[in-house]
């Protein structure tokens, strides 16, 4: 194991709590090697004398895929009790080997606890390997450029709370060797072989496949690519916003069209999709608003009505598109 690796953790660690003023840190844990590797770097971190104001507290969602969960749950808290630590644990009783569910019901969970005690910092074990995983699940689902780039090392997620995922530079088989190296107990997890969950067969299956068989660098080359879209998405980010504010409303919920109509494909829809959620808080789908784009490009002169949407309708005036509530 090389030592640097504990110390740039450690570091991004720190700096993360020094630039925020962070005195309280909730760890999602999962049970696995990655939790075991973060709990023991939080609990080396709290000894120093500079950090000993420092609460930590440790959450587990039990999802009952198991029929060992309930002794897994007691390895956890025999840990935990192990570095004088505290833990909540969250049970689902409706089970469902559903990823995007279970992802879902785990994220809302460990959120509003957060929300309800205080907590300004939620750090995940998510590692290179699963960046590389929800990659491939997300390319496969046909996702946009911004999901194919979803596992950021950090992100705000409500007001003033934020996720750290400071072992995404590390890949699994690494942290499995440092685990070892500190003589750190980790639980063998037997979900990870079901292969109705699509991350385990493209864990097992899919990586081990085209790694013999086309290409041996595959996760450096995802790797790479995942890097490029993250820049290409910034890119496109900012000249959204840019033409957003350009094309707005002083006063009214619209925007002027025409501006928009004249710039890029994907310029277009962005902007109209950063309009809805500006003012609406919502979502609209990729497909809705390639239908608005082709009505707008009819140049239709009179008020016209384009498309509806749940209680919202949209329309044109001029120059202008619209949003009204129906009535």
């Amino acid at each position: 194991m090389k030592k640097l690796n504990l110390e740039k953790i450690e570091n991004l660690i720190t700096n993360f709590i020094n630039r925020y003023n962070i005195k309280n840190i909730l760890l999602a844990i999962s049970g696995g090697q990655d939790s075991i590797y973060l709990i023991k770097i939080l609990e080396k971190l709290k000894k120093k004398s500079y950090y000993k104001y420092l609460q930590t507290s440790y959450i587990y969602v039990d999802h009952q895929w198991k029929n060992n969960s309930k002794k897994q749950i007691q390895h956890i808290i025999n840990y935990i009790k192990l570095v004088n630590a505290n833990i909540i644990i969250y049970q689902i009783n409706k089970i469902t080997l559903s990823e995007d569910e279970c992802r879902k019901y785990r994220y809302n969970i460990i959120l509003q606890h957060a929300i309800k005690y205080k907590f300004k910092l939620i750090i995940t074990g998510h590692n290179s390997t699963d960046k590389i995983e929800t990659f491939i699940q997300n390319f496969i689902k046909g996702s946009g450029i911004e999901s194919l780039n979803n596992l950021a090392i950090k992100s705000r997620v409500f007001q003033e709370i934020f996720i750290l995922r400071p072992l995404l530079k590390l890949n699994r088989n690494r942290i499995y060797w440092s685990c070892k190296k500190l003589y750190l107990p980790i639980w063998s997890d037997s979900t990870n072989y079901f292969y109705k969950i699509q991350r385990n067969r493209i864990r097992q299956e899919f990586i081990p496949y085209i790694k013999q068989y086309l290409h041996k660098n595959i996760e450096n080359n995802i790797k790479y690519l995942i890097n490029n879209y993250h820049y290409q998405n910034e890119y496109i980010k900012q000249n959204v916003i840019k033409l957003y504010l350009k094309s707005k409303h002083n006063k009214r919920t619209a925007i002027n069209y025409i501006k928009i109509n004249k710039q890029n494909f994907i310029l277009q829809i962005k902007t109209i999709q950063l309009f809805c959620f500006h003012n609406l808080q919502i979502y609209l789908e990729t497909q809705k608003i390639i239908k608005i784009i082709k009505q707008l490009n009819k140049k239709l002169t009179n008020v016209s009505k384009i498309i509806s949407h749940s209680s919202f309708i949209f329309f044109i005036h001029k120059n202008w598109l619209y949003i009204s509530i129906k009535t």
